[in-house]
């Protein structure tokens, strides 16, 4: 006998698989984990390729310094504002859906109620178990019954535009602050080779947490974070090359 029969015979239920994401606050952590990421990955990658393009050009640290910052604010801030305007326009699609939603349910409630039924149906359930079950869940929570099972959408845990605003914000200038450091720290004769081990090392770290986190193979998200950087390092530093050799 299992686990699960033994706490189902026990009057509790069988519990989820620990491994599986099972718990209610997933979306909210996945949006987190989205915009960490996307915000770190650029931070790292942008402020790298700039940096890195501009010690092709030329090898003065002011100015590697100079374009590493102004990099680093323009990206962070556009990071941010970007992720606010996108969450927003999509916490007001929400928001309408669910108003309208809630006006169908206020004005035209049976019809509501056959909707749901199908719906149920829809998802492999007999009729008659799916109008019990629908007549259950609306007695219950209509509104939430028919945002989760027909909008896709949790009443409770709407996307928070401030939310995705800081945290694109935060790790946006955590991920551009290494190439920046590490392009200017170290002697003239070992920047590059500083720079590109530690943006690669960086990158391969972002990738792994990614994965851990949203319980996806790492292998893929790192080969993905690290040639996306390899690359962008490459052109720009070949567009550096060719402009500071033209005198440019």
């Amino acid at each position: 006998m299992t686990d699960d029969s033994v706490d189902a015979e026990a009057g509790g239920g069988p519990r989820p698989h620990p491994d599986e994401p099972h718990h209610e606050g997933l979306s909210t952590r996945l949006n987190w984990l989205r915009a960490a990421v996307l915000g770190a990955n650029d931070g790292i990658v942008s402020t790298a390729g700039l940096v890195v393009g501009v010690a092709g050009a030329t090898s003065s640290r002011s100015a590697l310094l100079t374009a590493g910052l102004a990099g680093l604010m323009a990206g962070s801030l556009s990071m941010a504002a970007g992720e606010y305007v996108s969450v927003s326009t999509q916490r007001d699609s929400e928001q309408a859906a669910l108003a309208l939603e809630r006006e169908e349910l206020a004005s035209t409630p049976q019809a509501e109620l056959e909707e749901l039924t199908g719906l149920l149906e829809g998802l492999g359930i007999t009729h008659d178990l799916a109008h019990q079950v629908a007549e259950q869940l609306t007695a219950r929570d209509a509104l939430g019954a028919h945002a989760r099972v027909e909008l896709g959408i949790d009443p409770d845990v709407l996307a928070n535009p401030w939310h995705a605003a800081w945290a694109s914000f935060i790790s946006f200038t955590a991920g551009a602050l290494l190439p920046l450091l590490a392009i200017v720290l170290p002697p003239h004769e070992w920047r590059l080779t500083v720079t590109v081990l530690s943006v690669l090392a960086a990158l391969t770290a972002c990738g792994w947490i990614s994965a851990r986190l949203g319980n996806a193979p790492a292998r893929p998200a790192i080969a993905r974070n690290v040639a996306g950087g390899a690359i962008a390092m490459a052109v720009t530093y070949a567009v550096g090359l060719l402009l500071g050799a033209a005198g440019v």
